[in-house]
């Protein structure tokens, strides 16, 4: 049996800022994924720049597709808003391999199926032994569902859905555009730029008031494709694939004993863009001083906003999730 002294099950974005911080302290940590990396990641793949602090990231020496926006165009009822707001795409497959190799820390590639708690350990398949377990695999973390679901459920109104696609794409336009609430959307839809000729695009909502609607997320994806091969994307052919996480909610139990849930596996995408890398990024550091330092372990301070929590954020935030307690 493989024994360390962190186990860290998932090697996104919250794993790999966690594994980082303990390795540069010399502890004996180990990551577990079920992906090789680099693997494929549906996200939109814009950072913040606190993502950019928070990771100490040289932008200059950063080796992969890496641009910049000054502002966001917003699109709503008809109307185009641009404001000001520094934001930042990458492709994800890319960042998050980055990322994990940076880190320094041993990664192994295995799924996990049992978590069992033992006197001062945890006992992952009768493979691993660890002191301390952080849980960093995203919504359908294992060490979510097997210590954390009955204490810490899930808000089903905070649940979005998505439908989104990464294309190698010869975009003309350099802006990110963001369409919000269009024709009934209880989300967005974005086109996100990536340097050197690739486009993401997709579109998500909240769904339990999408279901409510009799809205249908395919229906609407149709009509906004159809709006991008009119005016930024003509031509272009996507072939989407979705999937499924939570907004930020409240948040109450994240450690249990010397167990601890990050970033999606603890629900903490922001509320007025449904972003999860910054909050993931800022969990998985949190739990590793806890760790190192024995400081407590708290997230209900960690930004709910991705645009700064300003009116543009509040007002996001309440027509996102209709005024829902976080």
């Amino acid at each position: 049996m493989r024994t360390c002294d962190v186990l860290i099950v998932g090697g996104g974005p919250a794993g790999s800022a966690a594994a980082r911080q303990l390795k540069l302290r010399g502890v004996d940590v180990l990551v577990l994924d079920k992906e090789v990396f680099p693997r494929l990641k549906l996200c939109a793949g814009w950072i913040t720049p606190e993502v950019v602090r928070d990771l100490e990231m040289d932008v200059a020496s950063y080796p992969y597709r890496f641009l910049t926006f000054n502002r966001l165009h917003i699109h709503l009822k008809g109307l185009h808003f641009r404001i000001p707001s520094v934001q930042h795409s990458i492709r994800r497959f890319e960042f998050d391999s980055w990322l994990l190799e940076r880190s320094g820390a041993p990664v192994v590639r295995h799924t996990v199926r049992n978590i069992r708690s033992e006197p001062d350990c945890y006992v992952v398949d009768d493979e691993f032994r660890c002191r301390y377990l952080i849980g960093a695999g995203g919504t359908r973390c294992p060490v979510y569902r097997t210590l954390f679901r009955e204490l810490n459920p899930r808000v089903s109104e905070l649940q979005t859905v998505t439908l989104e696609h990464e294309i190698e794409y010869d975009w003309k336009d350099p802006a990110c555009h963001l369409w919000f609430f269009d024709k009934g959307l209880p989300g967005y839809s974005w086109y996100v730029p990536k340097e050197n000729g690739w486009l993401n695009v997709g579109i998500g909502g909240m769904a339990d008031r999408m279901k409510a609607s009799g809205g249908d997320i395919k229906r609407h994806w149709n009509r906004f494709i159809g709006t991008l091969d009119r005016t930024l994307a003509p031509g272009a052919r996507y072939e989407p694939t979705g999937y499924s996480y939570f907004l930020r909610g409240r948040v109450e139990v994240v450690r249990r004993d010397n167990a601890f849930i990050t970033g999606d596996a603890a629900g903490l995408a922001t509320r007025d863009m449904a972003e999860g890398i910054g909050p993931a990024i800022r969990s998985g550091l949190r739990a590793a001083h806890s760790i190192l330092d024995g400081v407590p372990y708290r997230l209900d301070d960690v930004t709910g906003a991705s645009l700064g929590g300003g009116w543009v954020s509040r007002g996001l935030d309440w027509a996102m999730t209709r005024g829902l307690a976080a």
